[in-house]
């Protein structure tokens, strides 16, 4: 058995979420996501932890994992303007501006902030 992966499943779901913040904080974003990846398959439809794991997954340069996360918050919760936001800037870091623009437009609008780009 891999010590190294019970480590990072091990506790209470309220522990891991813990943990996963621990991690982040310590700029530790691929140990945030492997404790994140699992806590998220068990509470899929709890918005908190899939956009943490969106946002370790844009810090250690995982862009496509990212994105598929922040697909799912933006089709479940279309006005979430922090999932719309970094899903624009995840695709405008994979080199894809025009498909970034839509997002980042109504993440704007949603947070109140009419910027013009």
């Amino acid at each position: 058995m891999d010590t190294t992966t019970t480590y990072y499943d091990r506790g209470t779901p309220a522990e891991r979420w813990e943990r996963a913040l621990k991690y982040f904080d310590a700029k530790d974003y691929a140990g945030s996501a492997r404790v994140l990846g699992k806590l998220v398959e068990e509470v899929p439809e709890q918005t908190g932890p899939r956009l943490l794991l969106a946002r370790a997954y844009y810090h250690s340069a995982q862009l496509r994992r990212a994105e598929d996360e922040l697909r799912v918050i933006v089709e479940r919760d279309p006005v979430e303007h922090y999932a719309r936001l970094m899903l624009g800037r995840v695709l405008e870091r994979q080199g894809r501006a025009d498909e970034a623009e839509p997002h980042l437009r109504l993440a704007s609008a949603l947070s109140g902030e009419f910027t013009e780009r």
